[in-house]
């Protein structure tokens, strides 16, 4: 098996406005789907992000403030999974919970390196 990191990109919910009930139905939505993963034994491990940030670039260490992305998507989080494939983490990304948002599940897949 190898494995797969899936980088939530969408809207940041506090900006499109969603209501306490709106937020509440969401955020059962992605516990019952990592629940889901977790039961199936693929769910490694995975955090929201907050959509502060920080970037350091180049030689001369330039800092600057995020979010970074011109349009109003940020990577709100990540999971990673254990898979045989893209396909497989295709299939698991079926359920991800913020399309209907306009979200993004990118998949990379994980380099172990040996030492």
């Amino acid at each position: 098996m190898k494995e797969f990191m899936m980088i939530f990109i969408g809207a940041n919910y506090q900006e499109i406005g969603l209501s306490p009930e709106e937020l509440q139905n969401r955020t059962g939505k992605w516990f019952a789907w990592g629940d889901k993963m977790k039961e199936q034994g693929i769910l490694k491990g995975g955090e929201a992000l907050l959509p502060k940030s920080k970037r350091v670039a180049g030689p001369q260490r330039v800092i600057s403030d995020g979010p970074f992305v011109e349009s109003k998507e940020l990577i709100g989080g990540y999971y990673t999974v254990t898979a045989n494939d893209f396909d497989e983490v295709v299939k698991i990304a079926e359920d991800y919970p913020d399309y209907d948002l306009g979200g993004t599940v990118e998949i990379r897949e994980i380099v172990r390196f040996d030492r």
